[in-house]
């Protein structure tokens, strides 16, 4: 397989599918959050220091098959610009004469941005023709979009099917794979897992899986009030599923069986209503009183979720311990991102993932103080998961 770094791109056209799903200030049309642009700046200078030019595809948002203006990739143009250093130009669609007239006469060092791939249902349908046009725009294909290859789109997988010999991941995907791989098979520990977010139905598949791998699963968030029901507690009007406490109790019982320190909030910041602007109390995860729900978690879970944390040399973190957006709720999440930042400076490697997570360490800005930031919540969940995502085994199966 042909990497990016010993790939000379002198003369070439390169085609490359990046994730530029970047939240938008509807009022403004600016960009709200660069991560995923500024993730791709390498892989793109790449390209342009060897001597080649870059014609780049995206999606953006949920458009309904057709050009909607809200979802228009020229609304980011500027952003890429600012972070690039360096012009770019636009093609009004994916495909279409003037798109293919603007992608041949790109000289060296010249950017084409094309829009939206998703304006056509061509892109999720995966439709071969419609891949088949795409790849007209470059003489060699870069897949640098992790947040997008678990699926099976006509940008992401049927395209490489026209790039046999030429068709590598950016240097994002191959540290997102990097990354992940390390966590999963190092020989370092201890590992801990840090599992947040409202539902265990969203994170029984990745729990199960890393019961078999780490030594301490700390559980916060929504999820943790399944947790202490199981276990026989009163969670007042928290959140909690309860098709799901029988899962909570096996996974209580497999993790000690299998020698995982399980953690889970000794306290918890309840409150009387879901607002910033509620009466919150302190009490005991397992003694919530009624009409009152959990919130985030309270300072002696954060201190033994803390304690945790620093005594490991891999973490992988993913989901808050609360409602962060909330300020009277984000003490506890931003105490585990802290905590978080302080295990790597100690030698940690940490890899933070999934768009709350991903969310949080940018809000109290750590994210240059984690090893790794990973751009794709739901492809890197099922690659922890063990599935093989269509992005990833079009370019490695040639």
């Amino acid at each position: 397989m042909k990497t990016i770094s010993t790939y000379n791109f002198r003369g070439k056209r390169a085609l490359i599918r990046v994730d530029f799903n970047v939240p938008l200030n509807k009022a403004t049309m600016e960009v709200t959050d660069a991560t995923r642009i500024k993730a791709a700046i390498p892989t793109i200078k790449k390209v342009l220091n060897d001597g080649g030019s870059v014609v780049l595809m995206s999606h953006m948002g949920r458009p309904k098959n057709v050009p909607e203006p809200i979802f228009s990739l020229k609304n980011i143009i500027s952003e890429i610009e600012k972070h690039l250093g360096h012009s770019v130009s636009f093609a009004s669609d994916c495909i279409g004469e003037r798109a293919f007239e603007k992608s041949a006469a790109l000289q060296a060092g010249e950017v084409l941005l094309l829009e939206n791939l998703r304006f056509h249902q061509r892109e999720k349908k995966g439709g071969e023709d419609f891949a088949e046009l795409l790849a007209k725009h470059g003489d060699v294909y870069i897949n640098d979009a992790f947040g997008t290859a678990h699926r099976a789109h006509a940008s992401t997988t049927v395209v490489t099917k026209f790039f046999p010999n030429d068709k590598m991941f950016g240097y994002l995907i191959e540290k997102e794979i990097e990354s992940v791989d390390k966590v999963l098979n190092s020989t370092q520990k201890p590992l801990t897992a840090i599992v947040g977010g409202a539902k265990v139905s969203s994170k029984i598949t990745i729990i199960t899986k890393l019961l078999d791998k780490v030594d301490s699963l700390i559980i916060g968030g929504g999820m943790a009030y399944t947790f202490a029901k199981a276990m026989g507690g009163k969670v007042g009007n928290s959140l909690i599923e309860n098709d799901f406490l029988e899962t909570a109790k096996e996974i209580i019982t497999e993790a000690k069986a299998k020698n995982v320190k399980l953690l889970i909030p000794i306290d918890t910041v309840a409150s009387d209503e879901f607002s910033d602007e509620a009466e919150t109390q302190i009490c005991s995860t397992h003694a919530i009183p009624d009409g009152w729900m959990g919130l985030d978690i309270g300072d002696n879970a954060a201190e033994a979720f803390k304690a945790e944390i620093l005594a490991s040399k891999l973490i992988l973190w993913n989901g808050p311990m609360g409602v962060f957006e909330m300020s009277k709720f984000q003490k506890g999440t931003k105490e585990i991102a802290l905590a978080v930042a302080e295990a790597t400076e100690n030698g940690a490697f940490s890899l933070v993932g999934g768009g709350d997570s991903v969310a949080a360490v940018n809000k109290f800005n750590l994210a240059n103080r984690v090893s790794h930031v990973s751009t794709g919540g739901g492809a890197m969940l099922e690659y922890l998961e063990g599935k093989q995502l269509p992005g990833i085994a079009a370019i490695l199966n040639d």
